[in-house]
């Protein structure tokens, strides 16, 4: 069997405030975000098929992804649901895509967010190999599923 990786890379601008952080993060600030997505599988054998050779078309990748996390993100503010109060219900009423989550949006919640909901995405015959999440341009969270077994 010939299993083979495939990745796409996405972009995408976002801002977060880390609620009870210690440092100028807990400050609403914004990154310009990268994504890679890797899925395994084994290409398509039949002839007839017109994915034939492929793991999957890079255009379907690109339309899993795209719309329920990358545009969902983009150009959004996210904070933890403790953050709830004043402040955020004037933020909400200036701004609209601000998302509470219940979990602190470190890059690293943020990529397991990710992870999880691609998982709910996948076809037959795709695994999701690795995801990474790039916050700056020197600094990233990766998930593997060799880690995740």
């Amino acid at each position: 069997m010939n299993k083979i990786r495939i990745t796409k890379e996405f972009n995408f601008e976002m801002a977060h405030a880390l609620w009870n952080y210690d440092g100028a993060c807990r400050n609403i600030h914004g990154h310009s975000y990268r994504l890679y997505v890797t899925l395994r599988g084994v290409p398509a054998w039949n002839p007839d098929d017109p994915k034939f050779g492929m793991v999957i078309d890079f255009k379907d990748l690109k339309k899993m992804i795209e719309d329920p996390i990358v545009n969902f993100l983009d150009h959004s503010l996210v904070v933890y649901k403790a953050a709830e109060g004043e402040a955020l219900s004037a933020v909400r009423k200036m701004y609209k895509k601000v998302h509470v989550f219940d979990f602190q949006p470190t890059c690293e919640n943020l990529l397991l967010f990710i992870v999880t909901k691609i998982g709910t995405m996948l076809t037959p015959g795709l695994e999701l190999y690795a995801v990474k999440l790039y916050e700056t341009a020197t600094s990233y969270a990766e998930w593997c599923v060799e880690d995740n077994q």
